[in-house]
C-alpha cells in the first residue's frame, strides 16, 4: 500500500511567472531610478504619463488607463491623484459620458516626459544591445507570442 501522492513542488527558480515578475521588476526599477531621481515620479506615474504621451491629442479616461497599463483601478487612481496634485495632467469632463473625466499631459507634463523618455529609451537600447540582433528578435518575437496566448487564457478562451 502507498501513501498519499505529494503535490508536486513549485520550483520559483523554474516558474516563468516568478522569473517574468523577477525581470519586470529589475527592469522597471533600474528605469524608475531616472524618474523618481528627477521628478519623484512611481511607476504608476510614469506608466500613466508614458500612455498619455502616446496620442496627446486623444485624451484618456481612468478606465482607458487601467486598460492599456493593465494596472488595477486603484493604482491608477492613485497616479492620476498624485499627477493631477503635480500639474502634470489635466482633467476635463468627458461630453459623452458625463460620469466620466478624460486625462491629457499638461504643458507641464508633456516637458517632463520629454526629459525623461530618451533617458529610459536609451536604458532599454542597452539592455538589448547586449544580446545578440537574433536574439532581440526572438525575445521580440515570444514576447508578443506569450502576451497573446496570456490574453487568450486569462478570457477564458
Amino acid at each position: 500500500m502507498t501513501g498519499p501522492v505529494a503535490a508536486p513542488r513549485l520550483d520559483l527558480a523554474a516558474y516563468l511567472p516568478y522569473r517574468l515578475s523577477i525581470l519586470s521588476n529589475t527592469v522597471s526599477g533600474a528605469i524608475a531610478a531616472i524618474y523618481e531621481t528627477r521628478y519623484g515620479l512611481s511607476v504608476a506615474d510614469w506608466r500613466l504619463m508614458a500612455v498619455l504621451s502616446m496620442e496627446p491629442d486623444r485624451p484618456l479616461t481612468q478606465k482607458a488607463l487601467c486598460a492599456r497599463t493593465r494596472m488595477d483601478k486603484v493604482q491608477v487612481s492613485r497616479a492620476v491623484k498624485r499627477l493631477l496634485e503635480r500639474g502634470h495632467i489635466e482633467r476635463e469632463v468627458d461630453n459623452g459620458d458625463r460620469r466620466s473625466a478624460l486625462l491629457r499631459l499638461t504643458g507641464q507634463g508633456r516637458a517632463v516626459y520629454d526629459d525623461v523618455a530618451p533617458a529610459t529609451l536609451e536604458w532599454e537600447r542597452e539592455l538589448l544591445s547586449r544580446l545578440t540582433p537574433a536574439e532581440a528578435a526572438i525575445l521580440d518575437t515570444v514576447v508578443a507570442r506569450l502576451q497573446q496566448v496570456a490574453d487568450e487564457m486569462a478570457a477564458g478562451s
